[in-house]
């Protein structure tokens, strides 16, 4: 299977889960895709990838479709449970960060398989995680406060959901990229790499971003079951 045919499909199976999650579970089931997304995420970062012919990280698609949760949170409760989605995220990649690193302290016994792997993609969480979190942190948080001006300047109207949709998401995830990509990958790659995943880190994000628009005009219809 192709790389560019998994994209496609990661991006409906994770902006449909976004959906799922949300009408079996309400705002908490929003919560948990927040804090999975992140958490996978910083995994599935580390990963180089090629997408129709240019260099990548395979964390884009997953990363990306947390900014759908907090437009929906935003849309459908306002912008306080939105920044819980946030910092409930954030909270978990801070324990995340300190819980994989107390892994690696252990001293494996003599049938271990698996400690030299784990060291390889834990190391590397520290850094990714710090990049990780300050680009989150920023960027979510001004997700959210350009969906609501946005909001406020254009009315609350369906037909302009499109536009504080896109408009806070495309946004916030440049800041987003340029913030994560400096910090966890600058000095890793050779230099004409490093921008290419730059660059291509944020068009796979827009293209996300975009994609997602026909999800947060579901989401408005959706009335979940545990409310």
């Amino acid at each position: 299977m192709s790389n560019e045919l998994i994209f496609i499909i990661t991006v409906l199976l994770y902006l449909g889960s976004v959906l799922l999650l949300y009408k079996l579970y309400g705002k908490n089931g929003l919560y948990a895709f927040a804090i999975f997304g992140t958490l996978l995420g910083n995994i599935a970062v580390c990963k180089c990838i090629d997408l129709f012919g240019l260099s990548t990280t395979g964390g884009n698609v997953l990363y990306a479709s947390t900014f759908l949760v907090t437009d929906i949170l935003s849309e459908k409760y306002g912008k306080k449970d939105a920044k819980k989605a946030v910092m409930y995220s954030f909270t978990v990649m801070l324990l995340w960060m300190l819980g994989s690193q107390m892994i690696l302290l252990f001293t494996p016994n003599a049938n271990d398989y698996i400690s030299e792997s784990l060291s390889v993609v834990f190391g590397l969480v520290p850094r990714i995680t710090i990049a990780s979190l300050l680009g989150f942190i920023c960027s979510q948080n001004i997700d959210v406060f350009l969906y609501h001006f946005i909001w406020k300047k254009t009315g609350d109207d369906s037909k302009k959901l499109w536009l504080r949709n896109n408009g806070s998401t495309l946004l916030s995830q440049a800041v987003d990229t340029v913030i994560f990509t400096f910090l966890a990958f600058w000095g890793t790659y050779p230099t004409g790499v490093f921008f290419s995943i730059l660059i291509t880190t944020y068009l796979f994000k827009a293209v996300v971003a975009i994609a997602d628009t026909p999800f947060i005009y579901l989401a408005r219809l959706i009335k979940p079951r545990e409310e």
